[in-house]
């Protein structure tokens, strides 16, 4: 008998209104020592499936029907306080964001003591024993000391520890992670799901981990199921589903993975459409309006969840894959074959007038030999730093030390470029960002834009350089004023430089509006009104009112679905290669910098410790840190994350306000030495042209200096 099973679970949510009808039927099971991952977009019911199992509903919800069985026991059945006595105990939960589920005026011992003693009934020097005890099977550095700090004076994996050790404390039966380490760093990620895969195996506990990321649970799940607007669609072992998806919905997420795209170098795939109103769902197949096998039978009546096999099951008429065979079988009928599938959108045809395309280097021809000159880059970076006053005192304010967010950085973008920034939270990215686009001031170095020194311009001359750099925002609901129509949002930047006329202003944001493949009728609606999706559309849309040259996008895509991330993506390219724009890419995915850039740089604490051609960085980083990035990146491919070593950045960054002194890395670095801490390695070139790495004792030989 499985450990926890769900027969035919239905959960609602009463609004106002109308009834959101958020689980439809979901018949799941886990079994001791096992992982069952739960995948899907956002709203296709993942979360709400754990909250259900937990009764830990939001206000309006209701489980309405199906059975909860833990051991054999139906958890629907219990009164309120012996569910108290479940959560906590026999089930344990780790919450997606440790920062709004831990109470910031509770030391993080307290907060597990306090679990220990209501479920225990042990005193209160017992319960804080086992607090340290649970800190330290997390690996929690330092856990006696830790257990007596707040919340905030951990920095976000310290406090996904916590969480994970408040889960823990009394040695549940089931775990449940709901996105555990989607606000992480990849090598942070890595740690925390390692440290999930240890704890199963050392307490013999089952787990239902849920993600967006294929990648994530790839290395760590047994089984899969796959949800889809409150139903699954499809479940099976692991390397099944990978190897031979069934459903074409399964078959849509695969192809929209950037990875792909990046190996193939053709357009993601993007999922047409948007999952439907569950609070008036669709007949028939609910995905069938964005499917591009669907026929008129998907539409009249629902799929079972069936299959040829009783391990791999799913919900279509029209299967795509193979055909699956019982061991020993010497033939079964074959399913019915697929449609032709629709073909995806090409690019977008944009009316808009383009800019100048890219200058090719080639076309620069030095006056001396006669050889080819390299082209002025459209923006030069040199020896850019900052650094942020630490202050002491209320009243005299006196400085005490500086955080070195930016240090001495070289970067160069050029015309119709992009070039990715990556590194983990607090490297310097995000700063450099702002600091192109003029919302900080540099403490040191230069920032020429076609050759021009922003800091030496007159005003009047800067703010006229600074309408062809513009910024695209990570969170674009919080960039937009939730008071103003999309017309007046996409009109503010045309009104603050005086661009054109009423008439002309108003033409300008429809064709624009046109381009990013958003409705008219979207000028009249509020920014509360779009999706994630079509909110970062706006926001680029809104970058691109005033002709930029060059687009600094600072996370554009993080907080999107795979499916939508795609659109995202492949509007930026199309718009590329209409205007001839340059984009500073700033993110943490290296599979999405890896699809769209043509160079990367990799920064860690401040520095720039390499940078080169897309490929050559990740076909050969030079660098140790680079390389273990690249080890941390979750791929879709469930015998690759298995093969992969369990090394990778260990510990977490240092402080900017005190970096270390020589290589800032060799705190992390199993390759230091003596040198590393005494003397900082300058960047050199490595392989291919433009490849430069700083560090003392590279992955690879550099190129040999000229006699």
């Amino acid at each position: 008998m499985a450990l926890l099973e769900l027969i035919d679970l239905r959960t609602e949510i009463r609004l106002k209104h109308s009834v959101v009808h958020a689980l439809d039927g979901i018949s799941l099971s886990v079994d001791v020592g096992e992982t069952l991952g739960i995948v899907g977009e956002s709203g296709c019911g993942k979360t709400m499936t754990v909250m259900s199992i937990m009764q830990l509903l939001p206000n309006g919800g209701q489980v309405v029907g199906g059975q909860v069985r833990l051991d054999g026991r139906d958890l629907l059945t219990l009164t309120d306080d012996e569910m108290d006595r479940v959560r906590g105990n026999e089930i344990g939960m780790i919450f997606q964001d440790p920062t709004t589920s831990l109470n910031p005026t509770m030391t993080i011992g307290r907060q597990i003591s306090e679990s220990v003693r209501i479920h225990r009934g042990v005193s209160k020097r017992e319960a804080h024993e086992r607090a340290v005890e649970a800190l330290s099977l997390v690996g929690m550095p330092s856990p006696a000391q830790r257990a007596g700090v707040y919340p905030h004076e951990l920095s976000g994996g310290m406090r996904q520890r916590a969480m994970i050790a408040m889960a823990l404390a009394n040695e549940p039966k089931l775990l449940l992670a709901d996105e555990p380490t989607t606000a992480l760093d990849v090598t942070i990620q890595k740690q925390i799901l390692e440290l999930i895969d240890e704890l199963k195996e050392r307490l013999g506990m089952a787990v239902i981990l849920v993600t967006h990321d294929l990648g994530v649970i790839a290395g760590r799940a047994d089984q899969i199921a796959v949800m889809y607007a409150g139903q699954v669609v499809e479940t099976t072992r692991t390397e099944a589903l990978y190897a031979n998806p069934r459903h074409p919905y399964t078959e849509a997420l695969f192809a929209s993975l950037p990875e792909r795209g990046a190996a193939s170098g053709e357009r993601l795939y993007s999922i047409p459409g948007l999952p439907p109103d569950l609070t008036a769902p669709p007949t028939g197949c609910r995905f069938a309006p964005r499917c591009r096998y669907a026929t008129d039978a998907c539409r009249a009546s629902e799929p079972q969840l069936t299959g040829e096999l009783p391990g791999h099951r799913y919900s279509c008429f029209f299967p795509v894959g193979a055909v699956e065979l019982p061991s020993g079988a010497a033939e079964l009928p074959s399913a019915a074959p697929a449609p032709e599938p629709v073909a995806a959108a090409g690019p977008l045809r944009v009316t808009v007038p383009a800019q100048p395309g890219p200058v090719d280097a080639v076309d620069a021809v030095d006056a001396v030999d006669g050889r080819p000159a390299p082209a002025e880059p459209l923006l030069r970076v040199e020896a850019l730093a900052k650094e942020y006053p630490v202050t002491a005192g209320l009243v005299l304010r006196r400085a005490v030390g500086a955080v070195s967010a930016v240090a001495n950085v070289d970067l160069t973008v050029g015309r119709g470029e992009t070039v990715g920034l990556v590194g983990e939270s607090g490297c310097g990215k995000t700063t450099v960002g702002k600091l192109i686009v003029g919302l900080e001031k540099p403490t040191g170095g230069r920032l020429l834009f076609a050759g021009q020194d922003l800091a030496r311009l007159p005003r009047t001359e800067r703010r006229r350089l600074r309408r062809d750099v513009q910024l695209m925002f990570q969170d674009s609901y919080a960039a937009m004023n939730p008071r103003m129509p999309v017309r007046s949002i996409m009109r503010e930047p045309l009104d603050i430089h005086q661009v054109g006329g009423s008439a002309e202003r108003e033409g300008r944001i429809r064709e624009l509006l046109d381009v990013v493949g958003l409705p008219g009728s979207a000028l009249e609606r509020y920014p509360h009104e779009f999706s994630g999706g079509q909110r970062q559309r706006i926001g680029l849309a809104r970058a691109l009112a005033l002709q930029p040259k060059l687009i600094v996008a600072d996370e554009p895509v993080s907080a999107l679905d795979v499916s939508i991330q795609a659109q995202v993506l492949n509007l930026m390219r199309d718009l590329q290669g209409e205007f001839g724009l340059s984009y500073l890419f700033i993110s943490h995915d290296l599979s999405v910098v890896r699809y769209l850039a043509d160079r990367i740089g990799v920064m860690y604490l401040g520095k720039l410790v390499e940078v080169g051609p897309a490929e050559s960085v990740y076909a050969f980083p030079v660098h140790h840190y680079t390389r273990g990035l690249l080890d941390t990146i979750p791929v879709a491919d469930p015998l690759v994350e298995k093969a992969k070593s369990r090394h990778g950045v260990a510990g977490e960054l240092p402080s900017a306000i005190d970096p270390p002194s020589g290589c800032r890395f060799r705190t992390r670095c199993a390759a230091a030495q003596q040198l590393c801490a005494t003397t900082e390695p300058p960047l050199r070139a490595f392989g291919a042209a433009g490849h430069l790495a700083a560090c003392h004792f590279p992955l690879h030989p550099p190129v040999a200096e000229p006699a």
